[in-house]
């Protein structure tokens, strides 16, 4: 494990079984965050906003710009992000994280803008092992864990249920949860098979927003509930078996067939219309690969990604428009209005291949190169009758269409072997993501402001120095990464699809183990991020 660390061009902060156990996070953050560089936002009930490498995202961009997967595999397609969408996975009981800081290398595809998070199953036990959690905490939260596993002869397998009740920190709010993780492996001689299927379910009564000056400072008001009816409903069902056949002692091939299923209904009450938002999607994929070693400490690693996704998305306004009759509101009247904004459907095609590749060019000099092509078709279909809904020019329902978008992902990166337990790196990488179909279907602006997403594209050049092994252990990494294409809403309510900023960070994590049962760890990270444009 050390030695492939050193080896790595590039970082990837790991959260291990045992870490999880010991902290037991009831949220995403509480595990997370532990990773330098990562400052995940916690929200009402399972929500979050996320940053890694970047300012906290929102909407479309904090959906988009980063990857979340199990086990390799996206939890969403590419173009259906969810901006919370790590609640769509059982981290609680998971067996590891692995978080990429900085845009995905050639393996993964778009989202991974600014980073990616993989969360990985726990795999079977070796001995027959039953386990019973439970546990209560703060505002009525009562969570239960269950867990089954063994492996016999050839076959091992895991069950994984977890049940959370949250009464809420402030009245009528909280949320239930279930997740359910089943996981069966086969091990052969020249053939294994790793079997994954995941549920979750998710029923949240979300606490509107408290408003006004200095609220926050009013303890009493903090504990209110102003919009009682906010609510999100979500489902996910994920199904892959992963095939890996031994070709020979020095190469392999790799076949991973999975299908998804999420849909999600939620009050939009951060909006002024609070209206109601629909969506849903299934896909069906392949993941397929080739590696091949080389002598003389080289690697090549070749393969295919192909996903098709139909999905479909409705947003719909029931309250009247909070302009009319209300004199504080400030707004136009007979913008946010009744009916339906959007009702829409895309199939979506990706296939991205791509080439990895690893050179022992010196006895400590490694070098790391790849390139990724990434094809995305949305095949749009508009079930709305006009482009916009009158008497508000807000909601533009773009004509059916068929959008593609092409995009290429190089990486190259250099590591210097210092020491035995000591190494230098250097890496560049581009990350890239077509736009959200939200950014191209549910353009909430004006027709003169229209303009039109383009796919979205990071470049970064980082350094670093880590340490691995007895003792201290610590990695240093710098990083500069410019964006363009950044599609995002500005303060005047407007889209703007062509945004450049500029990313300049630095981020340190130590870990240092008195012995075998005490050690402390710090995390540190300094980070800049600007707009590198003027309108």
């Amino acid at each position: 494990m050390h030695r492939l660390l050193l080896e790595q061009a590039g970082n990837t902060g790991k959260i291990s079984e045992e870490e999880i156990d010991l902290v037991r996070p009831d949220h995403i953050t509480e595990i997370a965050n532990r990773v330098s560089g990562v400052n995940i936002q916690h929200g009402n009930g399972q929500e979050h906003l996320t940053s890694i490498r970047s300012p906290v995202l929102t909407g479309g961009a904090g959906a988009g710009s980063f990857l979340f997967l199990e086990d390799g595999i996206p939890l969403r397609a590419a173009g259906f992000a969810n901006v919370n969408g790590l609640f769509e996975v059982n981290y609680e009981q998971a067996g590891g994280i692995e978080i990429v800081r900085g845009p995905g290398s050639a393996f993964y595809g778009s989202n991974a803008v600014h980073g990616l998070v993989n969360v990985l199953s726990r795999a079977p036990s070796l001995e027959l092992e039953r386990e019973i959690d439970l546990s209560i905490g703060p505002h009525d939260l009562y969570t239960a864990k269950a867990t089954v596993s063994d492996t016999v002869g050839n076959h091992g397998y895991r069950v994984n249920v977890l049940g959370t009740s949250d009464g809420g920190y402030v009245s009528e709010s909280g949320y239930d949860q279930q997740k359910v993780t089943l996981r069966h492996d086969y091990f052969g001689d020249v053939d294994s098979f790793k079997t994954l299927f995941s549920y979750t379910n998710l029923n949240q009564e979300t606490a509107g927003y408290i408003v006004g000056f200095k609220a926050y400072e009013d303890e009493s008001l903090s504990r209110t509930n102003p919009n009682p009816e906010a609510y999100r409903d979500a489902k996910s069902y994920r199904l892959s078996t992963e095939w890996i056949h031994e070709l020979s002692d020095t190469s392999r091939f790799t076949l991973t067939p999975y299908m998804r299923h999420t849909e999600m209904e939620f009050l939009m009450h951060f909006l002024p219309g609070q209206p109601v938002e629909k969506n849903k999607h299934s896909s069906v994929g392949l993941l397929s690969s080739y590696t091949k070693e080389l002598d003389g400490g080289h690697k090549v690693i070749v393969g295919t990604d192909f996903e098709y996704t139909e999905g479909e998305l409705s947003e719909v306004q029931f309250n009247v428009d909070p302009a009319i009759g209300d004199p504080d509101y400030g707004g136009p009247a007979d913008k946010y209005v009744q009916g339906t904004h959007y009702d829409y459907e895309v199939d979506a095609t990706v296939i991205a291949p791509y080439i990895h590749t690893e050179w022992q060019v010196l006895e400590k000099t490694r070098v790391t190169a790849g390139l990724r092509y990434e094809y995305t078709r949305y095949d749009y279909t508009n079930n709305t009758g006009t482009r916009t809904l009158p008497p508000s020019n807000r909601y533009l329902r773009p004509d059916s269409d068929v959008d593609t978008f092409s995009n290429f992902s190089p990486k190259l990166g250099l590591v210097q072997q210092l020491s035995e337990d000591t190494a230098a790196f250097v890496n560049y990488s581009r990350g890239n993501r077509a736009p959200q179909t939200t950014d191209l279907y549910r353009a909430q602006v004006v027709p003169s402001q229209t303009g039109s997403a383009d796919s979205e594209t990071i470049d970064s050049i980082e350094v670093g120095l880590r340490k691995v092994g007895e003792g201290l252990q610590y990695e240093i990494a710098a990083y500069h990464m410019k964006k363009r294409d950044y599609f995002f809403t500005d303060s005047s309510d407007q889209n703007v699809p062509d945004g450049k900023t500029e990313h300049t960070g630095l981020e340190i994590g130590m870990f240092y183990p008195f012995n075998a049962k005490f050690d402390i760890a710090a995390n540190v990270a300094f980070a800049k991020h600007e707009y590198d444009f003027d309108k």
